[in-house]
């Protein structure tokens, strides 16, 4: 059980009794440590399988814990999150503590947080909307009730989206509301769960005799909120072992602080303290930015950071680019991403990284423009697509009967068997072409066909039977299979996972740290920020930024002062550059570099302003909503017949190219175009998603067909 582990792991798993405090670094194998503890003390007689509760924060997270410590023979042993603990506490308990039918658990708050601003008569665009959901789940797991959320949140310096007053009063109805519907939240389920336990002291007993071992993962997460519970589940009790790095703290936002794991010594003096630092995941070249970065930090959490030692061989150094704009910067990215395709890296093992969800637009486009598959994290959890859900009634019927399915005649192993019954679900070898619900069908088939190789490799004589039980464990734990595609996510979002090729793009000031960010407490969670999509890369790192926002604006940005003195070139607060990496700083301005004086060059032309609704005014911060430039709900004065011969003729251009449809246009660029309908290359270049190099290619036949003749005629070209 203990083969393979490094000294400090194996000290983690022997490590059985009283408090533990396991501080690990990014790669370090933090949950190869505790899943071998836990597991070593059940081979050991010393924990009993159902008497340990393993909590972390994700889903995924908790179902890679089962998996591993069902692989190492720990069968029995719970792995959840703290909220899918708690409910299932609470719903076990609720007859008992309270009486009669448990509450409808919503999904969504954000409905009822519209439904609240209503009843008070105050109007919330879509982002507020969210904005003041968020600070209402930031009061709760802080335990603030609204009365006192003025007052909290000036102490806690939040930067609220509305008067602290008004978000009050919206907190307030929102909990008479769900009182009258009688329905609770997901926050409601830890208050609830935590007020039964502090009331309940026979119940409470009752959680404590069948749990008497915990183990927290990314503690650094914890919420005050989360941490009374942990408390509750203990009593005075001291079977707990914590994991978790302050340098990796990037949700306080949400109510997460590190101060519980920073002060579990205080509170535990007795306890065994062990540091992972030995970094399985990096190359050297990626760990000495990584520590670099968190050299130049400030504050609590930086004063108990980890100096990482990466155990990889040698790597290529990162590298550093400049772009003159966003869509010269996207253009970039995505032909290095086809380079390393090319070059044999699995479009699964790359990912682009970004500060805020609007930036993911530039790089889709991108992406389809370079013919690149991708899949964008945060999107529809995978399990509730309707594809896989219809591919697992296929896969559980021909488990159950598949000696009378003709499809299965001549499969002979379980991949081929899986193959075969998804073929009859829209499964082919080869992709089809375009993007769009079509592509990502596929995509969500191809990913079962990779799980079932996987699984086959695996577990060798593996049936489909025990294929369709472990998909139903991980569509219970939302354990999604990894789908073959090149992943876009924000840094939020990327926290624990890896990618052998990672680009971090938007590392400028203003988007790094955010441009809100303005306390020494917010620009820190910032440099920590950086610090976690830094060391997402196992391999490969690239870091760009642009200049301007878009092709013609102004020049303005600089690169993150996070990369002072790291980057080459750049001085830092010794006023020493860094040293010049080989090959030195790219300054590639993508499409514009090497432009002729004899070239037009239209998108310089082109005067950066707020985007606003063509059709009622209203701003515009939707990606989608930006590119046709009007809001969803707006009607569309789309000219049909229009839409329909640029589709005709996007269909030829592809077929003479051989490259998928959405390479030459993608259908809500044909939207766009084909609602401003554009007279001269002006206009066309102000829609998103006609970048330069598609202006000099297209351009003329776009027009021409706006102009109702056949591309290609002399005329269009007047």
């Amino acid at each position: 059980m203990l083969d393979g582990l490094d000294p400090e792991q194996r000290e983690v798993a022997t490590a059985l009794h009283g408090p533990v405090c396991v501080l690990a670094g990014a790669g370090t194998g933090k949950t190869r440590a505790i899943t071998h503890r836990i597991a070593y003390g059940v081979r050991a007689g010393i924990l009993q399988p159902a008497s340990v509760l393993a909590v972390t924060f994700t889903n995924r997270a908790a179902g890679e814990m089962r998996g591993r410590l069902r692989q190492l023979g720990a069968h029995g042993v719970q792995a959840r999150t703290f909220h899918s603990a708690a409910l299932r506490q609470l719903q076990y308990f609720w007859p008992k503590a309270i009486g009669g039918g448990m509450p409808r658990l919503v999904d969504r708050k954000i409905q009822l947080v519209a439904d609240a601003a209503a009843a008070c008569r105050v109007r919330l665009e879509r982002g507020e909307l969210r904005d003041v959901t968020a600070e209402i789940e930031w009061a709760k797991v802080t335990q603030t009730v609204p009365a006192d959320y003025t007052l909290a949140a000036a102490k806690a310096g939040r930067s609220t989206p509305r008067d602290a007053a008004e978000i009050a009063q919206l907190y307030s109805v929102y909990e008479d509301l769900k009182r009258d519907r009688s329905v609770i939240d997901f926050e409601d389920v830890l208050l609830l769960t935590v007020a039964v336990l502090q009331d309940r002291r026979d119940i409470a007993e009752q959680v404590r005799s069948q749990y008497q071992h915990f183990v927290v993962d990314e503690y650094q997460d914890v919420s005050p909120l989360q941490q009374r519970l942990l408390e509750l589940w203990l009593g005075d009790r001291e079977d707990l072992c914590v994991v978790g790095d302050a340098s990796q703290t990037i949700y306080s936002f949400t109510g997460a602080t590190p101060d519980h794991l920073l002060d579990f010594r205080a509170r535990h003096p007795g306890a065994t303290v062990v540091k992972l630092v030995r970094d399985y995941r990096s190359t050297p070249q990626v760990v000495h930015l990584a520590n670099g970065l968190l050299a130049q930090a400030r504050g609590r959490a930086a004063d108990h950071r980890l100096e990482l030692v990466s155990q990889r061989p040698a790597g290529p150094e990162p590298d550093y680019t400049e772009h003159p704009d966003e869509p010269a910067e996207a253009e970039s990215a995505a032909r290095r991403i086809r380079d390393l395709l090319a070059a044999g890296v699995p479009a699964s093992g790359i990912a682009i990284l970004f500060r805020t969800n609007a930036q993911s637009e530039t790089y889709e486009q991108a992406l389809a423009d370079a013919g690149v598959p991708y899949q964008l994290r945060g999107a529809e959890r995978f399990f509730d697509r309707p594809e896989v859900r219809k591919a697992g009634v296929a896969l559980r019927g021909a488990a159950r009967f598949g000696g009378n399915d003709h499809l299965l005649d001549d499969a002979v192993d379980l991949p081929s068997q899986v193959r075969a019954v998804l073929s009859g679900e829209g499964w082919t070898p080869r992709p089809p072409a375009g993007s769009g619900a079509v592509r990502e069908r596929w995509e969500s088939l191809a990913a079962l066909v990779h799980l079932a190789q996987d699984f086959a490799a695996a577990r060798p004589g593996a049936t489909l039977a025990d294929l369709v039980a472990e998909l139903d464990e991980r569509a219970n734990s939302q354990h999604a299979p990894t789908v073959q595609g090149v992943t876009l996510a924000s840094l939020h979002s990327a926290k624990g996972l890896e990618w052998d090729a990672v680009f971090l793009v938007g590392v400028a000031e203003g988007m790094m740290p955010i441009a809100y960010a303005r306390t020494d407490e917010q620009i820190e969670e910032e440099r920590r920020l950086l610090y976690v999509g830094v060391t997402r890369a196992r391999e490969r790192l690239y870091v760009s930024w642009s200049l301007a926002r878009s092709p013609g604006g102004r020049p303005n940005r600089r690169p993150s002062r996070f990369l002072d003195g790291l980057r080459p070139g750049s001085a830092g607060r010794t006023g020493r550059a860094a040293p010049a990496a080989a090959g030195g700083v790219e300054r590639g301005f993508g499409a514009s570099a090497g432009r002729t004086s004899a070239q037009p060059d239209v998108r310089r032309r082109v005067q950066r302003v707020p985007a606003r609704c063509r059709v009622c005014g209203r701003t515009l911060t939707d990606a989608g909503e930006m590119k046709l430039m009007r809001c969803d709900d707006c009607p569309s004065d789309m000219d049909e017949g229009l839409y329909e011969r640029l589709r005709e003729w996007r269909e030829g251009q592809a077929r003479r190219s051989g490259l998928p449809a959405f390479c030459v246009f993608t259908d809500r660029t044909l939207m766009a175009i084909a609602e401003a309908a554009p007279d001269d290359e002006r206009e066309l270049a102000r829609i998103p998603g006609v970048g330069l190099r598609k202006l000099r290619r297209h351009g003329a036949d776009v027009l021409a067909i706006c102009a109702g003749q056949e591309p290609g005629d002399e005329e269009s070209g007047d």
